[in-house]
C-alpha cells in the first residue's frame, strides 16, 4: 500500500507547525496525497479533505477517515481540478511546474498554501536528482509574489529527517493578514 512512501507515515513537521493557519471552513486539497499522511493528520484536526493522487488503490484507505478521494492525472494537459476552490492546499514531495501557478488561483480568500518539496542540491543526497523535480532557489517565494500571497514562513534548507535532503517550503496566505487572529504555531 505505501510503496515509495515508506518512512513517511507521519505528517511532516512543517505541516504540523502551520496546519492551524488553514481556515476550518471549506475544503482542503491534499495534492499528490500519496499514502495520505497529511490528509489523515488534517482530518483528525477536523478539516474536510479532498485527497488526490493518480493511484486509487493507495487512496482507498483514506475513506475510513471520511476523506473524499479522487484518482486524477495531475500532469494531464487539461488541469483536472479546474474551477475548484479550497480553503487550504497542501503539497509535499511533488513538483509539476506546468500547473504550479494554478494552485494560488484555487485558494479562496484567506486560504493557505502549505508546500514543501525537494530543492536544487538534493542530488548530493539521492533522488530526486533530476532538476525538473527540484525547486530552484527562491522558486516558492517567487510563486507567492506572482500571486500576491502573504508569506507566513519560508525555508530553503538541508534536513536530515526523515532522510538527508535539500528542501524548500512555504506557508502563505491568499489575501491580507490584517485582522487575522494570531496563530499559535507548534514548534
Amino acid at each position: 500500500m505505501i510503496g515509495s512512501h515508506i518512512g513517511l507515515l507521519d505528517a511532516s513537521a512543517w505541516l504540523k507547525r502551520f496546519a492551524a493557519a488553514i481556515p476550518q471552513d471549506g475544503l482542503v486539497l491534499d495534492l499528490a496525497a500519496g499514502s495520505g499522511r497529511h490528509s489523515i493528520y488534517l482530518a483528525k484536526l477536523g478539516y474536510s479533505l479532498l485527497a488526490v493522487d493518480r493511484d486509487l488503490d493507495v487512496l482507498l484507505p483514506l475513506e475510513d477517515y471520511s476523506i473524499e478521494i479522487a484518482a486524477l492525472d495531475l500532469e494531464a494537459e487539461e488541469w483536472p481540478l479546474q474551477g475548484r476552490q479550497f480553503s487550504g492546499i497542501v503539497v509535499s514531495n511533488y513538483l509539476y511546474r506546468p500547473h504550479l501557478d494554478l494552485l494560488p488561483k484555487m485558494l479562496l480568500n484567506g486560504g493557505v498554501l502549505i508546500y514543501e518539496t525537494f530543492a536544487l542540491g538534493n542530488a548530493a543526497f539521492g533522488k530526486p536528482s533530476n532538476p525538473h523535480f527540484l525547486l530552484n532557489p527562491g522558486e516558492l517565494l517567487a510563486l507567492a509574489d506572482r500571486h500576491g500571497l502573504q508569506v507566513l514562513a519560508y525555508e530553503d534548507i538541508y534536513v536530515d529527517h526523515p532522510k538527508p535532503a535539500m528542501i524548500q517550503r512555504i506557508c502563505a496566505v491568499k489575501g491580507s493578514l490584517k485582522g487575522r487572529i494570531p496563530l499559535q504555531f507548534v514548534a
